[in-house]
């Protein structure tokens, strides 16, 4: 993947993306229905352009890629969904996070997440705290 590409697929989920990073409530058939308060991370890119999804889905090799049904809205366009969840939700926050503008706070509440945790990732793209110390004095806060 190159920079280009990365800054592409960046633009796309600012405009189209969703990050969902929250706690959230969850019963556990495993574990005789009991309610956990369990952490869903999650990003997903949804548009009417199969190509376009489709081609984010191999050039990032991760994911999954399908078509969203709506069986009682047949007026509806065909939606097509990117998403990936969890450590691979981690992974793209990782790569697109320099050039993101709208989504670049909650895709630093992944890599927060994560990061006191995990050795077993590799290096940041960027280093963080000098990006955002650098964004900072851009933006004139």
């Amino acid at each position: 993947m190159n920079t280009n590409e990365l800054a592409y697929i960046a633009g796309l989920f600012d405009g189209e993306g969703c990050v969902t990073c929250k706690k959230k409530p969850t019963k556990r058939a495993d574990r005789n229905n009991k309610i956990y308060n369990q952490w869903y991370i999650r990003c997903e890119l949804a548009m009417t352009d199969k190509d376009t999804v489709e081609w984010m889905h191999k050039t990032l090799g991760f994911g999954w890629c399908k078509e969203k049904k709506y069986n009682n809205k047949p007026k509806y366009k065909k939606q097509w969904r990117w998403a990936c969840g969890y450590r691979d939700a981690l992974v793209f926050a990782k790569l697109i996070w320099p050039f993101t503008q709208v989504k670049l706070h909650k895709l630093e509440q992944i890599i927060d997440h994560y990061e006191p945790y995990d050795n077993n990732l590799g290096e940041n793209v960027v280093d963080l705290a000098l990006e955002r110390e650098i964004r900072k004095l851009e933006n004139g806060r």
